[in-house]
């Protein structure tokens, strides 16, 4: 299992959680929660990272917390983190997911193919492992 333990992922919402409809909330996007959630269980810290401000940011807030995602820091490196011009604007993130990623977004199935190929390819060898054992007792047993 691939652990994301302390990794922060910084995830745009409009155009990328859900479609872009801004100031309203657009549809959420194919697989955005189930993947966000997913991640979430596997140690990510998740960083609402948007354009939004004021109400609309509190409706995207209110809008992710409804489908059970609660970001560890919105629009900040920290929960705790206050703004002055002195701190950056960009948020410390090992990872970016946004729609406007040099190609475009890949949709969800897109983000966890290219996040946990590792998963995939350790229940892959898991297979061929377990195929092999059972491989080896066929030549021993009738």
């Amino acid at each position: 299992m691939v652990d994301f333990t302390g990794i922060k992922i910084a995830v745009d919402f409009d155009g990328t959680i859900v479609d872009h409809e801004y100031p309203g909330i657009g549809k959420e996007k194919l697989f955005a929660f189930q993947t966000l959630k997913e991640l979430e269980k596997l140690g990510a810290r998740l960083i609402l990272w948007t354009f939004r401000v004021g109400k609309e940011l509190d409706e995207a807030v209110v809008y992710c917390r409804n489908n059970g995602i609660e970001f560890y820091a919105i629009n900040k490196n920290y929960p705790e983190e206050l703004f002055d011009e002195t701190v950056s604007r960009k948020v410390d993130a090992d990872i970016y997911i946004d729609d406007k990623n040099i190609g475009g977004f890949p949709g969800w199935s897109g983000v966890w193919q290219i996040l946990a190929p590792y998963e995939l390819h350790e229940l892959e060898a898991e297979k061929r492992i377990s195929s092999a054992r059972r491989n080896i007792f066929k030549r021993f047993l009738p």
